[in-house]
């Protein structure tokens, strides 16, 4: 090993040698990950599945001369289920950075929805894992691979949103025929609302109504949702011309009630006169 005199030549030699040390880190460190080989039957009857299964990831690697891997089995485990004993063991060693890749028979061995399936995806990718899929032949360090990440990405986003509308359909169905949502209010509104304007504090009203300072804070919010809301409805021109409106019917209607009294009264006037007259 040459070392330099100099300071200015002894610091560019110490930084290429933390160079050198941080590659040396990196190649120590992927030669102890592994590849992980997971596979998923989701009833016990199944035993002769997830034989396969493990029959067909070995030739995988036995092709591609991978010698170095481990078995991570899930039996009588559902592919909805997003927590299973086997692929927690496999996402925490892929957490703590002990795997390399992780290889499965198919997607629908890894998981049944597209956005669970997405959601690991992006974690290997952050962890620098990569993922393959035997049946659907995806190597997502391949360019294909990638461009297979970005269409279920959208696939994905498209699940998302349509659970999201079915949601939404589904609660606005639900208050059309008069079904409460969410849970049952049990703070006593009026007596918030009259001790709040009176001046008194959160904690205060809180004690009195019997209730927690965030409902009464709850409360108090919705208030003056509904005052605002009100003084902006006033403030309308449409409700304006609306008032306005209504405003000269009603001068109209008396100033006619009051014409036609004045006209009953004339009119009994002359038939009185036209009695005494006669008499």
């Amino acid at each position: 090993m040459i070392f330099h005199v100099s300071a200015g030549m002894a610091g560019i030699s110490w930084h290429g040698f933390l160079i050198f040390l941080k590659l040396l880190l990196n190649q120590w460190s992927s030669m102890n990950k592994k590849i992980a080989l997971y596979c998923r039957v989701s009833t016990g009857n199944q035993t002769t599945g997830l034989e396969a299964q493990v029959r067909a990831l070995r030739d995988y690697c036995s092709r591609n001369s991978i010698a170095d891997y481990v078995i991570y089995e899930d039996e009588n485990q559902s592919g909805i289920k997003q927590s299973r004993p086997a692929l927690d063991r496999m996402m925490k060693d892929v957490r703590e950075g002990l795997i390399s890749k992780v290889i499965v028979y198919s997607f629908s061995r890894y998981a049944r929805s597209v956005t669970h399936l997405m959601r690991a995806l992006e974690e290997f990718k952050k962890t620098n894992v990569g993922f393959v899929s035997i049946t659907e032949n995806i190597d997502t360090n391949t360019p294909l691979g990638a461009a297979v990440f970005t269409i279920l990405g959208a696939v994905a986003q498209l699940e998302r949103d349509l659970i999201a509308e079915r949601v939404r359909n589904g609660l606005a169905n639900a208050k059309a025929k008069g079904i409460r949502i969410g849970r049952l209010k049990t703070r006593d509104s009026d007596l918030i609302r009259k001790l709040r304007q009176s001046g008194m504090t959160f904690r205060e009203i809180a004690k009195i109504a019997k209730c927690s300072t965030a409902a009464v804070a709850t409360e108090v919010k919705e208030m003056k949702k509904q005052s605002k809301e009100k003084i902006e409805l006033s403030s309308s021109p449409a409700l304006a011309m609306k008032q306005s409106q209504e405003s000269k019917s009603h001068v109209e209607d008396v100033i006619e009630k009051s014409v036609t009294g004045l006209k009953n009264m004339f009119d009994f006037g002359e038939i009185n006169n036209s009695m005494e007259l006669q008499f």
